[in-house]
């Protein structure tokens, strides 16, 4: 049976995306003559398919979420022997669209803007004399790697080969590798203008109440000022932090008499623990690298702090990614491997998606309601999106304190404040939840609300990151039935998470890949206003109320 193509793919090619452009067609017709392919720079790759139909998906990701809110496109070609492609990118798909077997031909590097020495083609398709076709992969001799991900059953089998994968090349420890429910200081916008330690205290007691797991201080726990501090007046630093001050990375006595010490036993005694925010030192492309190793292995080594947001990254260039990969790597090695990244991918030239894939979550957005650019649809339709080709399992999602700058949202439907504190978490539920908030600042309903999913998200977060993450219904965007399930390897069991946004039905039916119970599934609602039930290999979800959501399981 054919597979149903991509629902994020449009077909045809952009400007950006197929270079250089072949001559115009002249109308002469002439028998075909192979033509000589110049050799592209480095080191290349190719895969031949002898089959006649196929369809390529060429996966277009954007990173620097600062200025970008659309982070996926997908082109789709029908190929064809008359045309000849040269794509740029680090997702491609060749799908057989009468089997729908495949292989995902992933390249691991930074986006091409982000690369070192961006090259025109990472990939050429041309056709072959004796039918099929050749896929050629370029990448230049310091980049890192092409995996020739095989898979069959179609989109299904497509994204568990990409998701096994990125889970197989994990360099944490076991115990780091499920996502964690992480606050973040930053997100009410008072910057580091409240850190201190009567402040964090508060923190953490708050986020026990919550079932927060690990209170991270953001930027200006430390003695140095940067860029971005209230008190620095323009002039902090967002480099050279070493060579401005050889104290930079400690402990703010002012802030913090006692140290970090007294606040990692309290964050202990809680049950949670303490995060960090990080800047290595990008001047001169990470020279300092191992003084900033040693840094982050001391405080772990100090103070059990294994959880660090790593920011004000900028790697221009073949040696920058080399140091900043040596970083990593060593503060990996001196824990063993119990330190764990989560990597910002917001601004600047970062390795991203794709370029250190094993290191940690992805950090992906700084939205904020004071700059009125937050949307809990948009950030939802942003992982649901990615998901289809970058694990959910390392992708750090937020949601925020929707009580904050109601005024800036006016009579908007889909303002945050429409929706009720735990139908926020279930935005964030397929990922590495953030709360992008001061806890001690938020109302009392968050703690009323919000408590029982966050203990029914742990109890089923072995579950939920153990099989494959699939993206269900249509793409949010403020009117859709839309979620995701999580599909146990033998495909007899789920978890289904189901929003209804505005849409005008109180009934919606979603199709679950990869699912094999036939008609006789169970459906039990574990949180949420709904009901649910199985019929003719469909999920049917009834929900009176919009802007809610509904997690049901199921079984065969």
């Amino acid at each position: 049976m054919p597979s149903l193509s991509h629902p994020q793919a449009a077909a045809g090619t952009t400007a950006e995306s197929a270079r250089p452009r072949p001559a115009a067609p002249t109308g002469i017709e002439r028998d075909p003559v192979a033509a000589a392919v110049p050799a592209a720079p480095g080191v290349e790759q190719r895969v031949t398919i002898r089959d006649q139909h196929l369809r390529l998906l060429q996966v277009t990701l954007r990173d620097q979420t600062d200025v970008h809110n659309e982070l996926v496109q997908v082109n789709e070609w029908l190929l064809h022997p008359s045309e000849k492609l040269e794509l740029q990118g680090n997702v491609f798909v060749v799908e057989n669209t009468l089997t729908g077997a495949g292989r995902v031909l992933l390249k691991l590097a930074p986006l091409p803007h982000a690369r070192p020495g961006p090259g025109a083609v990472d990939l050429r398709v041309a056709p072959r004399d004796d039918s099929g076709f050749d896929f050629t992969l370029y990448r230049a001799a310091d980049e890192g790697e092409f995996v020739d991900l095989p898979f069959v059953g179609g989109v299904a089998g497509r994204t568990r080969a990409l998701q096994q994968f990125q889970r197989s090349r994990a360099q944490t420890a076991p115990e780091h590798r499920l996502p964690r429910f992480l606050s973040n200081t930053w997100g009410d916008r008072s910057r580091d203008s409240r850190i201190r330690v009567e402040f964090i205290e508060k923190e953490i007691a708050a986020g026990a109440r919550l079932g927060v797991e690990v209170v991270q201080i953001d930027d200006g726990w430390q003695k140095g000022i940067t860029q971005n501090s209230a008190r620095s007046g323009g002039q902090g630093l967002w480099q050279g932090f070493w060579a401005a001050r050889p104290d930079f990375w400690e402990p703010d006595p002012v802030k913090f008499p006692g140290g970090l010490q007294p606040l990692a036993r309290q964050a202990a005694a809680h049950g949670l623990a303490l995060g960090l925010w990080f800047a290595p030192d990008s001047v001169n492309d990470f020279a300092n690298w191992e003084k900033d190793a040693a840094c982050l292995t001391a405080f772990f080594r100090q103070h059990g702090i294994a959880h660090f947001k790593i920011d004000g990254v900028h790697a221009p260039n073949a040696r920058a990614h080399v140091n900043l990969n040596r970083f990593f790597a060593a503060v990996l090695r001196d824990t063993g491997g119990r330190v764990v990244f989560d990597l910002d991918v917001t601004a600047q030239l970062r390795p991203g998606y794709f370029g250190l894939i094993g290191t940690g979550p992805l950090f992906v957005e700084n939205r904020y309601t004071d700059w009125h650019r937050y949307w809990p649809h948009q950030t939802l339709r942003n992982l649901w999106q990615l998901a289809w080709w970058v694990d959910p399992n390392r992708l750090r999602m937020e949601f925020l304190n929707q009580a904050r700058n109601q005024e800036k949202y006016a009579d908007d439907p889909l303002a945050p404040a429409r929706y009720a504190p735990d139908a926020l978490f279930a935005t964030v539920f397929f990922s590495n939840p953030l709360g992008w908030f001061e806890v001690s600042n938020l109302p009392d309903d968050y703690f009323e609300r919000l408590p029982a999913l966050v203990a029914t998200w742990k109890q089923c977060r072995a579950e939920l990151f153990g099989g494959t993450i699939f993206p269900l219904g249509q793409a949010p965007d403020g009117s859709a039935w839309t979620g995701f399930a999580a599909v146990a390897d033998d495909g007899k069991s789920a978890l289904a998470l189901v929003f209804r946004e505005l849409n005008p039905s109180a009934a919606g039916s979603l199709a679950l890949p990869g699912f094999h119970a036939g008609n006789s599934a169970r459906c039990d609602v574990l949180a949420g206003r709904g009901s649910a039930a199985w019929t003719g290999d469909v999920l049917h979800i009834s929900a009176a109320a919009p802007l809610g959501y509904t997690l049901v399981r199921i079984t065969g």
